[in-house]
């Protein structure tokens, strides 16, 4: 009798043991390092709500702050189509948890989409003093603008300090914008030679992110901004030299000054990845038919997605006034993408620009669009 009770308790206990959920016995310490991995490297949010609904116990851990403090950015590559108030509510989550990515995506969204200026303007700012460049790019962008406010509320010398900060960082449309401010005077005291050397190293930096292989040497970033900031302008000797296959390019004095993309020098360089929030800006004015407002225009790069604040904020290309931008990096990488082969002088247009080309690149100025 006591035989057959100890093998139905055997029994039992393999049954118990078949059923129950192997997941059950991971360590928690383990099971949230592993999804903070996945949180922080996930190429889509897919991947990430997968692991999710593999059962209660990840679902629970996964929503731990640790877990979400370590967001990547392709974590919110959303499309606008699904946004919802429980995508809004994750987001929120994150940016409790402490995710620099998911306050500078809630804070674009509040700001451009929700029209939330004060509390997008917030978020962006606080990813911004954890030294996340997109960020402070983008308030440089509003600061050039005065976004959110009127034409008084500009304040250019607060968008060189971000721009500066986010090109230390290795922004390089930051790097573009400073570069382009230096050679315009604009925000800045005018240095011509200084400007072209950063528009220079910006198309070197752009040329090494598509090809790795390529080996630059230019001076460092941290001494240009400081030297750019402060209104120094002692030269500085310049030379790049970039190894490309078996050529050997070699910049320096008038040839660094040049200031043209490398596709237009002859490498075809292909566009750069738009950040996941500016694809949800673009599908939000664009794919949902939701108009920015009446009498207010969309940044023509089609990679950015930034729309105007008010009537006439972006500037217009000062050769045919049919585009407009909210910066020169928008400019810059438009122009070699689509515009320098549509680009022709208007015989008339609205009076809101004014200028010519300029080194082969339109140049967005005058009147309330280029201030």
């Amino acid at each position: 009798m006591q035989v057959m009770i100890r093998k139905k308790r055997i029994r039992f206990c393999h049954r118990f043991v078949e059923k129950s959920d192997p997941f059950e016995t991971l360590p928690d310490d383990l099971v949230i390092c592993v999804l903070s991995k996945l949180c922080s490297s996930s190429a889509f949010p897919s991947d990430f709500v997968s692991a999710l609904i593999a059962c209660k116990r990840f679902n629970r851990l996964g929503h731990n702050q640790s877990v979400l403090s370590k967001s990547g950015q392709k974590l919110f590559g959303m499309r606008a189509k699904n946004w919802s108030e429980s995508a809004h509510r994750f987001l929120k989550q994150c940016v409790k948890a402490g995710s620099v990515e998911a306050c500078y995506f809630l804070g674009m969204i509040r700001f451009y989409c929700l029209q939330k200026r004060g509390s997008g303007a917030s978020l962006m700012a606080k990813a911004a003093i954890r030294s996340h460049a997109p960020a402070l790019y983008s308030l440089a962008v509003i600061q050039f603008n005065g976004s959110g406010g009127g034409k008084c509320d500009k304040d250019l010398r607060a968008g060189v300090a971000l721009c500066a900060r986010a090109a230390y960082l290795g922004h390089i449309d930051a790097l573009r914008e400073l570069g382009h401010c230096l050679q315009d005077g604009y925000g800045v005291p005018q240095n011509i030679d200084e400007g072209r050397k950063l528009l220079v190293q910006a198309n070197a930096r752009e040329l090494s992110s598509v090809f790795p292989s390529v080996s630059l040497t230019s001076p460092s970033p941290r001494s240009l901004m400081t030297s750019h900031t402060a209104g120094n302008h002692r030269t500085l000797h310049h030379h790049q030299h970039q190894h490309f296959g078996q050529q050997v390019l070699t910049f320096s004095g008038s040839d660094a000054g040049t200031g043209a993309l490398w596709s237009d020098s002859g490498c075809n360089v292909p566009a750069p990845e738009p950040h996941p929030v500016n694809r949800f800006l673009m599908d939000w004015f664009g794919l949902n038919g939701v108009e920015p407002g009446s009498g207010l225009r969309m940044c023509s790069h089609p990679g950015c997605g930034r729309p105007e604040t008010r009537p006439h904020e972006f500037r217009r290309c000062s050769v045919c006034g049919t585009v407009n931008y909210c910066s020169r990096g928008c400019q810059s990488h438009d122009w070699k993408l689509r515009h320098k082969a549509q680009c022709t002088p208007a015989e008339e247009w609205p009076n809101e620009a004014g200028g010519g080309g300029h080194g082969g690149m339109v140049v967005a100025q005058g009147g309330e669009d280029g201030s």
